[in-house]
């Protein structure tokens, strides 16, 4: 017997040897990654969200019949129109920009494989790693932000030009294409196999577009977990990019300025695109009432505006309609919009439930130690901002939250 346990001790010492070297740690990792997640999700069963509770008496609980939510609080000025800046020229009918060559993406890792095929298209050399070894030190973590790309980009990669916008529409996506300028897009993702019970496959994806086809009705991608040069019909393009508020990513060199400006016209001002980005999402909460998506960017747009009470409203609809499992893991203007709203009850039952679904959500820990200082408990919120920069050491918002509770002490 004790020979037995001394030979599981050594297979043990092995075992833990052998993990430590990269190229076996990066092969077994997100096996384990994946069991334990697995079994997270047969003791936390994926139910829905949590549905709204009823708001305190300082927030807007109500607006007068008929109002749409966009308008409480606006102004008689007439906004701007939610429609794309006209073209310059027409179109061609097919457009294929040369790609880089495809890189499928590591685990948890579609944004900077994706940036990174972006990126080869002007000459850099790298691979996702080199970006995610920046952005998402720790491999579990399973979101990269638009901003964070972005930040990679200009930190990095500084001879070329980088900006986000939100409220696309597929024709803004093929002028580009067709200024041979790639976009690079976020969009819904369905798994093929469910990762706990009940799971509703639903994620996110980043996705770069090199082509269009008017013939067929299809934009080429470079999609790094599905393969190279994929089809994907418009229609498809648009119903999965609304989940994320049809934001997209330009990266161009500096003498393609001009070119972008004129693209997008208004949208150039990022404050006129989130307003062009409000109207369009206000419109489509009207023509498509049950839609969550379209009520979730309703909420986006107006925390882009601190008009934090409509966009919890907003908010709340699309809870009761029912989100994804996932949403939170990408997306955080509720938790803006209930904090901001005195709404703490809510923001917790949401932080608690983003952990549960992604227990290395950073922001997810940002939000519970907001909601855990607004009740007075100090020491557990810094606990919380502390986990989210061990989680991503080069999350700003919680290095400002952690110095800002403790130079209140």
């Amino acid at each position: 017997m004790r020979k037995l346990l001394i030979a599981a001790l050594l297979l043990t010492l092995l075992a833990a040897a052998l993990y430590q070297i990269p190229e076996v740690n990066r092969r077994l990792s997100w096996r384990m990654d994946i069991a334990l997640t697995y079994l997270r999700g047969v003791f936390q069963p994926a139910d829905q969200a949590p549905m709204p509770l009823p708001p305190p008496a300082v927030a807007i609980t109500s607006r007068p019949p008929g109002t749409p939510i966009a308008s409480l609080g606006a102004t008689d000025t007439p906004g701007p129109s939610p429609t794309s800046p006209p073209t310059p020229t027409p179109l061609p009918r097919a457009v294929s920009l040369p790609a880089s060559a495809w890189e499928e993406q590591d685990i948890n890792n579609c944004g900077p494989a994706a940036l990174a095929m972006y990126l080869r298209f002007y000459g850099w050399e790298g691979d996702q790693f080199d970006i995610a070894d920046l952005l998402k030190p720790q491999r579990e973590d399973r979101n990269v932000n638009v901003e964070e790309l972005a930040y990679y980009v200009r930190t990095r990669a500084g001879w070329l030009n980088v900006e986000y916008r939100v409220g696309g529409d597929l024709n803004l996506l093929k002028a580009f294409l067709a200024a041979s300028i790639p976009i690079m897009i976020e969009e819904s993702f369905y798994f093929e196999a469910p990762y706990w019970p009940n799971d509703d496959l639903w994620a996110a994806h980043y996705n770069l577009l090199t082509g269009y086809d008017d013939a067929a009705q299809t934009f080429t991608s470079q999609d790094s977990f599905h393969g190279a040069d994929q089809k994907v019909a418009y229609a498809t393009v648009d119903e999965y990019w609304q989940a994320f508020n049809r934001v997209y990513i330009l990266v161009f060199p500096p003498d393609k300025l001009e070119t972008v400006k004129a693209i997008l016209g208004e949208d150039w001002d990022a404050d006129v695109n989130r307003e062009h980005a409000l109207l369009t999402a206000e419109a489509e909460t009207q023509s498509q009432p049950d839609n969550a998506f379209a009520w979730f960017n309703l909420g986006t747009n107006l925390v882009y505006f601190e008009r934090y009470p409509e966009a919890a409203l907003a908010y709340d609809r699309a809870r009761e309609i029912g989100l994804p499992q996932r949403m939170l893991r990408y997306q955080f203007g509720p938790f803006f919009a209930y904090f901001h709203t005195g709404r703490m009850d809510d923001l917790m039952a949401l932080v608690k439930y983003a952990l549960q679904r992604t227990p290395t959500s950073e922001e997810a820990y940002l939000w519970r130690g907001w909601g855990y200082y607004r009740q007075g408990k100090v020491r557990e919120a810094v606990a919380d901002f502390e986990t989210a920069l061990a989680q991503n050491p080069l999350y700003q918002d919680a290095q400002y939250a952690l110095d800002f509770v403790r130079a209140s002490q």
